[in-house]
């Protein structure tokens, strides 16, 4: 039975008795992807409801205030009705909204237990991560191997992709936690550590004639950003000799002599060569890792994404910067 709390207003725990057989019907519907109701946009619609403004309510789940409002206008065209009332000053749930409200929240409760019930984990608690491949590929794997034997009881799933892949995924709720990297002058996420990015280079010398042959991860990419940024501002000629998004690729095409990569200090394998700066290479700034966690988690999922990114914060490596 919906908690008193949830229910919209005028009703009461009686009218609801034969709406949980709905609710169990929607909540199938909803994990197999069927129901009229994005989880996404239920997300947005509690956020925005709650802070009454869309910029924080953007802000809150890591979206453009256009992304809060896309969502909106979606879950309007998909209920048939206007949810809030908008002017320059404020934003207030209509009616209607107010209704929705409590079967928002119920159902994004309820979705959320039904997931980790069909995923088989009642007995524990299963977390979503999404990390980049260099992070993956080095040292995070037996980080996270070591965080989950001393915790029998927690499962983590592990998703690869860059950044802004991740992110979607998590804008669909398919995420709980991100560690990932972020541009100079993006805000969003929680700030874990700063590492410095380096040139990559074989044992090969470079044409110093030529333009500066680079392998690059695809856009979009704050190492590639900040690479292309220090590479312009010092009129240095450059072109793209590899992308891929396998940080083992890169640094094949840097060992072998065929290009320059710029990576994170903490990449760097020993065939290869880190260079800080020189006549040819400019100096790059320090990334900045950060965490980005989906709004909503359980209390429990909650303390197990904070451990998380605990664990992985002391038990990253100690670089020599």
């Amino acid at each position: 039975m919906l908690p008193t709390s949830d229910l919209p207003p005028g009703r009461s725990q009686s009218d609801f008795i034969d709406h949980e057989k709905r609710f169990i019907i929607m909540l199938f519907m909803i994990v197999r992807g069927e129901s009229m109701f994005d989880i996404a946009l239920l997300r947005t619609f509690e956020a925005v409801a709650g802070l009454s403004s869309f910029t924080r309510a953007g802000q809150q789940l890591n979206l453009t205030q256009s992304a809060v409002s896309a969502h909106i206008r979606r879950l309007e065209e998909q209920t048939g009705t206007v949810l809030f009332e908008r002017n320059t000053r404020s934003v207030a749930l209509t009616p209607q909204g107010q209704a929705l409200l409590g079967y928002a929240k119920a159902i994004l409760r309820l979705s959320e237990e039904a997931r980790t019930l069909m995923k088989g984990n009642s007995s524990g608690f299963h977390l979503r991560m999404g990390a980049s491949d260099d992070l993956t590929s080095t040292w995070l794997p037996s980080a996270l191997k070591k965080f989950q034997d001393s915790r029998s009881d927690r499962t983590l799933e592990i998703q690869i992709s860059n950044t802004a892949s991740l992110l979607e995924s998590m804008d669909r709720s398919e995420l709980d936690l991100i560690i990932a990297c972020r541009c100079r002058g993006d805000q969003s996420g929680i700030h874990l550590w700063n590492e410095p990015l380096r040139w990559m280079v074989g044992k090969t010398p470079l044409d110093t004639e030529a333009p500066i042959p680079l392998a690059v991860f695809p856009e979009p990419c704050p190492y590639r950003d900040a690479a292309l940024a220090a590479l312009a501002a010092k009129n240095c000629r450059w072109r793209i000799a590899s992308i891929s998004p396998s940080l083992g690729s890169l640094t094949a095409m840097a060992g072998a002599g065929l290009a320059v990569s710029p990576l994170n200090s903490g990449s760097i394998p020993a065939k290869l060569q880190s260079i800080v700066a020189d006549e040819q290479l400019p100096r790059l700034p320090d990334v900045e890792f950060v965490a980005h966690v989906r709004p909503g988690l359980s209390e429990e999922n909650a303390l197990l994404t904070r451990s998380v990114i605990d664990w992985i914060s002391v038990n990253r490596p100690k670089l020599n910067t």
